[in-house]
């Protein structure tokens, strides 16, 4: 299963009650499909804010977007946690409604060794026939998936790819030694070039929401052999790329590209505690940031 080489993590809308927004819904779906130019779409991912969404939320937003999709692109379930059961559970569910694939998060707050991480991933795959995308982001759950393990994992079938949030030097090591079948994508738009020139295959985005169809133009410059283009283009988008999470202090996702995409004219919401929208110096950062 290849997803293209420009993925959405999507957003949540939210109306002002802090309830998923249908509608808001559809019309992001559209715009980041016709507009923004995303192969494929996670949905309840951590832009997603799926911490804070019930798994019955997160179900219906898996058969909602998927029937918004109507095949354009491809649908991918963050129905990764901490609990190995209940990832598989929900995964299942995931699998009857129809998505394309899951995105799976290395387990959170228990802290598992590399054994426990196998056993996780690989049980969860066992139960499905779905493509499984592996998550690793040691920012948020403080266990990193190392090269080692990840090797190892990407010799189960379906287990295709991983979105890496580490470093360069960490994909360039998978990029190197993993199946020629498995994708190694960027957690980190910043880093989204610099994987690709290491063997990477594409980006798994948060700044595509406002310039996936810049970043998808880059990401073909690149692949076509115009690594001048490509480099222009990063370093123009370069400022977004980091904008987003650091305006002008570090601001946890989604509450920055929520208040972007209401700048461009697609009012998402704002975001459900314990996260909170930007405060004016910030709002006015990001504001500047998209001029």
């Amino acid at each position: 299963m290849d997803f293209g080489r420009l993925i959405t993590a999507m957003v949540t809308p939210f109306d002002g009650d802090g309830e998923i927004n249908w509608e808001a819904t559809s019309r992001l779906v559209d715009y980041l499909i016709e507009e923004q130019k995303s192969a494929a779409l996670v949905v309840c991912g951590t832009t997603g804010e799926s911490p804070t969404l019930s798994d019955d939320e997160k179900l219906k937003l898996f058969s909602f977007v998927k029937k918004q999709a109507g095949g354009r692109c491809k649908i991918i379930a963050g129905t990764g946690s901490n609990s190995t059961r209940h990832s598989i559970e929900l995964t299942k569910e995931a699998e009857k409604i129809g998505v394309d694939g899951v995105l799976l998060v290395v387990p959170y707050y228990n802290k598992p060794n590399q054994e426990g991480l196998y056993r996780h991933f690989s049980s969860i795959a066992a139960e499905t026939s779905l493509p499984c995308i592996l998550y690793n982001v040691p920012s948020r759950t403080t266990v990193s998936l190392s090269v080692a393990t990840t090797l190892r994992l990407a010799e189960i079938p379906n287990i295709v790819a991983t979105k890496e949030c580490v470093s360069v030097d960490q994909i360039t090591l998978i990029a190197s030694a993993c199946p020629d079948d498995f994708h190694v994508y960027s957690g980190d738009d910043s880093a989204g070039l610099a994987t690709l020139a290491v063997g990477g295959h594409g980006i798994i985005s948060v700044a595509s929401h406002i310039v996936g169809a810049q970043m998808l133009e880059m990401i073909e410059a690149f692949n076509s052999g115009n690594v001048r283009r490509a480099g222009e283009l990063h370093r123009e988008l370069f400022p977004v790329f980091k904008g987003l999470f650091e305006c002008p202090q570090p601001l946890p996702n989604p509450s920055a590209v929520k208040y972007a995409l209401g700048l461009r004219g697609i009012d998402v919401g704002s975001v459900r505690l314990p996260l909170v929208s930007p405060t004016d110096e910030e709002a006015a950062f990001i504001a500047a940031l998209l001029k």
